[in-house]
Order: C-alpha cells, then sequence, then structure tokens
C-alpha cells in the first residue's frame, strides 16, 4: 500500500475518523469539527502532505489567531512531515517586510496570524499564486470583519490550485452563524465528529460530568436586592419609553441597544436620546454587578465598585453611584469583604481541590474562571493550604497585568512536567493552546457559550477517564448559563449532522493513497 512521502509514519498512526475526514478534505473545501484533543492538527497535516505530492511546486499556508498557536502549529508539522526543518516558517510582525519577502520565497509550509498575512497580501509582499492549500485554525471566527474572511478572498482570487480546510471544536449553535462561517470559507462539505460517533468511540475516554450546586448567602441575597431594584428602576424606564418591550431583557440585547442610541444620538444630539443612552448604560452597569455577586463573590463586586469610583465622569456612573439602593449595595458589600465573607464556590473549590489531591498526590487540574480577579483570588487561596497552583492569564492589558507569551509557554511546560497541580485559567486556556491532558477541569461558573464550554470540557478525557465539575449557584444566572450551553450545544450537532448527511463521502485516506 502506497505512503503519502512527507507523513512521517514512526511518529502517527492516523485513526480511521481521521482518514475519513482527510479523504473529504483533499477533495472539497471542508469544515472539520472534532473536540478538542482529537486530532485536528494531524487531519491537517494528512491534507497538507497529499497537496504537496498532488503539487510539488506549491506551498501551504497555515494561519492562526494567535502568535503562540502558530509557533505551536509550526512544531507540530515539522515533528510530522518529512520535509528539511527549514521549509517550515513561522512569520510575525517583528520580522521586517523586506525579510519576510525572502522567506516566502524560500519555505514550503508558512505559519502566521491573518492579520499578518492580509497585510502582506494588501502590500504586495506576499502572492498567494502558489499556494494549494490554506489551513484556517479557530475558523468559528471567520465572521464578518474578522481577518480571515479577507485572507480567504485574497486566496481564492490568486491561487492556481485553491482549496481550503477550516478546523474547529464548534462552530457555534445558531444556524445562521454556521452558515456565515461556511460562507466566508466556501465550505463545501462538513465533517463533524463527537465522542458518540462509532468511529471516534474506541479512542476516547468517559468524560464525568458533575454539577455541583451551592446557596447564595442571605448576606449577598440582600445586595442582591438592592441591585435588581435599582436595575428594575432603568428597565421599567426603557419599557415606558418603548425602547425595550419586555423586563426580561439579555445583557447583549442591552448592549445592542445602546449601540443604537449611540447612532440616534451622533444623528440628533437630542436631549431625549441622551437620556436614553444614559439609562442603558446604567442597567448595564447595574447587570453587570449582578452578575458579579451571583456567580463570583464579594472581592470581585467590591473591587468593581473601586473601578466605578474612579471612573466618575461619565454621567451613567455617577447616576449609578447616586442611586441610594446602590450606596447601601456598596456600604454592605464593603463591610462583608472587610470581614473576609467570601462566595460559597470558593469553600466548595477548596474541598474539591483538596480532596482530588489527596487522592492522587500528581493529579493534574484545571479551574477555569471568567475574571482576572477569580484567577487571582482562586490560585492564592489554593496556595495558602499548600495546594501548588499557578494563575494562566492572557497577555497585559490596560492596567499592565498580564503574562507574556514566554511565560505562558513556561507555564504550560512546567505544568506538563508536573511540576504543580493545579493551572487556574481565564479563557486564554480555552482556544487552541496545547494544554496537558487533565484529570479534572472546574467550571467556577457556568458559561453561556457551547463554543467555549466544549473547548474547556475538551482539557479531559482523551486518553483515560476524565471529570469535569460545574459550580453553579441555585436561583442565579450560573443555572440559566449552563443550560443555555447545554441546549446551544445539541442544537449545533443537530445542524451540524444534517449539512454533513448532505455531502457524505463514504472514501477513506485509504482508497486515494492506493
Amino acid at each position: 500500500m502506497k505512503q503519502l512521502k512527507f507523513l512521517n509514519y514512526e511518529k502517527i498512526k492516523p485513526r480511521l475518523y481521521q482518514e475519513f475526514i482527510a479523504s473529504t478534505a483533499i477533495e472539497k473545501n471542508t469544515l472539520c469539527i472534532l473536540p478538542t484533543g482529537m486530532g485536528k492538527t494531524l487531519v491537517a497535516i494528512m491534507v497538507a502532505a497529499y497537496r504537496l505530492e498532488k503539487f510539488p511546486d506549491s506551498k501551504i499556508l497555515m494561519v492562526a489567531p494567535t502568535r503562540p498557536l502558530v509557533n505551536q502549529h509550526m512544531k507540530n508539522f515539522s515533528n510530522l512531515m518529512n520535509l528539511e526543518k527549514t521549509e517550515f516558517i513561522a512569520l510575525t510582525g517583528k520580522i521586517h517586510p523586506n525579510d519576510r519577502k525572502v522567506f516566502y520565497s524560500k519555505g514550503k509550509l508558512f505559519f502566521a496570524t491573518p492579520q499578518l498575512i492580509e497585510n502582506d497580501v494588501e502590500n504586495k509582499i506576499l502572492d498567494l499564486n502558489d499556494y494549494s492549500l490554506i489551513i484556517i485554525d479557530e475558523c468559528h471566527r471567520s465572521v464578518k470583519k474578522y481577518a480571515y474572511t479577507s485572507v480567504i478572498e485574497h486566496y481564492l482570487k490568486q491561487s492556481s490550485h485553491p482549496l481550503i480546510l477550516g478546523l474547529t471544536a464548534s462552530p457555534g449553535g445558531i444556524k445562521d452563524k454556521i452558515e456565515e462561517v461556511k460562507k466566508s470559507l466556501h465550505i463545501e462539505a462538513v465533517e463533524i465528529r463527537t465522542e458518540q460517533d462509532y468511529d471516534v468511540q474506541p479512542y476516547v475516554q468517559e468524560t464525568k460530568i458533575e454539577r455541583v450546586y451551592v446557596e447564595l448567602p442571605e448576606e449577598l441575597k440582600r445586595i442582591r436586592t438592592y441591585l435588581e431594584q435599582a436595575y428594575i428602576k432603568r428597565l421599567e424606564w426603557l419599557v415606558t419609553s418603548k425602547l425595550i418591550y419586555s423586563m426580561k431583557v439579555t445583557k447583549r440585547e442591552l448592549l445592542d441597544l445602546q449601540k443604537e442610541i449611540g447612532k440616534m444620538y451622533e444623528q440628533t444630539r437630542d436631549f431625549m436620546v441622551a437620556k436614553a443612552l444614559t439609562t442603558c448604560a446604567q442597567a448595564i452597569k447595574i447587570e453587570h454587578a449582578i452578575g458579579l455577586l451571583e456567580t463570583q463573590g464579594i472581592t470581585q463586586l467590591y473591587k468593581y465598585f473601586l473601578d466605578l469610583e474612579k471612573n466618575k465622569k461619565s454621567m451613567a456612573t455617577r447616576n449609578v453611584l447616586n442611586d441610594p439602593k446602590i450606596i447601601n449595595a456598596i456600604k454592605e458589600t464593603k463591610e462583608l469583604f472587610v470581614k473576609g465573607i467570601e462566595h460559597p464556590k470558593l469553600e466548595k473549590l477548596l474541598k474539591i481541590v483538596k480532596e482530588e489531591t489527596s487522592r492522587k498526590s500528581n493529579t493534574k487540574i484545571i479551574v477555569f474562571a471568567n475574571y482576572r480577579s477569580s484567577v487571582e483570588k482562586i490560585a492564592k487561596l489554593l496556595q495558602s493550604i499548600n495546594i501548588q497552583a499557578r494563575e494562566f492569564i492572557g497577555q497585559a492589558v490596560k492596567d499592565g497585568k498580564g503574562l507574556k507569551q514566554k511565560e505562558q509557554i513556561e507555564i504550560l511546560n512546567e505544568f506538563g512536567y508536573e511540576l504543580f497541580n493545579v493551572l487556574v485559567a481565564t479563557a486564554v486556556g480555552e482556544e487552541g493552546l496545547d494544554i496537558q491532558e487533565v484529570d479534572l477541569v472546574i467550571f467556577y461558573e457556568p458559561v453561556p457559550s457551547e463554543i467555549r464550554s466544549i473547548q474547556r470540557r475538551g482539557r479531559t478525557g482523551r486518553t483515560k477517564t476524565g471529570r469535569v465539575i460545574f459550580l453553579i449557584t441555585k436561583g442565579t444566572r450560573d443555572e440559566g448559563y449552563f443550560w443555555s450551553a447545554f441546549h446551544k450545544e445539541m442544537k449545533m450537532k443537530k445542524i451540524l449532522y444534517e449539512m454533513k448527511e448532505k455531502n457524505m463521502n463514504k472514501g477513506t485516506l485509504m482508497d486515494w493513497v492506493k
């Protein structure tokens, strides 16, 4: 049986489902949807090897949203393909444009962010004529004006032998968004696999999902009442003004409304429009405070109130802080903060981690939390009870706090070498990065996004039985977020399997290498 000469078969043994997916992806522009850890990158490598064999003088381009991911992909490709190491080139904006132009002429497989490729094509540094395959990692981002969309359009105009492969763990649970991703990438075939598929089952282990509930203490409920009263007051004004039609409005709807009113104010400078804009902004701020109280705790809420105090430039902020209900909420929040009262999730989290590390000394755990302040608090509390924990956050933002890419890689390497037990991560730990498989994933709070939920869960249960624990506060948005993500995921899978049925391809990789 013929083998692809550019694949290093000493290091890889393709799985059946990867062969099925690759057999589609070598023929059609394909959207490949696989859970985290199930080998999307290997599918891409197989397709790349085939295209280089079919078009020996061609080149391959892989784009990914971040530089750490770009470097990670180059490392994986160069390790698993039979080509000189000099043929694999990762490009960044730190390389002078003239030098990049030289690299483009000498390399074979290129790895870069879409923004870099977009700029280089538009500035005539890069011509995509010779590229026989473009691989789009985390392709669920291929919507609206994100650079992926522009890169694809340039590619299709310039390439003599274009082929597109999109990779993602989840493109989203809304049909319109999935269709937008497909349209942006000119997708002709959808290949989806989940842990339930017959050709995937031999390679996955059971993942036990647990929901651990806590009660919101009376002191926190009292603060929530103050905040809700202030919130309802703003919503009632918006309903009366016919800007919203129900008191049951989501934060996203309020943010969209704020944009629309803002556009209206730019055109009219009308006093009542300004009042509407201010009222909507107040509602958003108070809604955010309620969310912090319910899902995060007193420390995060107190810090948010302090931030509002420091930024009184906007009328909306001043009006919020002058509301008697908010004044009471701030007063009681400060009192609880001074007393060291925290959200009951923290105590529950410490108990779970302590039991897990006592049971297995080299256990590996990831705790996901939405806010950096929560990550910092969790890591410090774990360290205070002699649990080896490290923070894993994104790069520096306005406050200057954050991890440089080099620091992120060092932390992941130390985690892989079992130098500490618990990685406490924000969303930066969800997408793409090469984080070792763990024994336990803990959601400090559920997320309403099915994409993020799938990515977080995918950090466990690959080669051995894994556990996922959701910490949920009863009677709060935690419950709503959990079930929102659950139903979106079910809906997404149904839509994608229906799309897949329309373009079934029953060949395997072996059919075209014989």
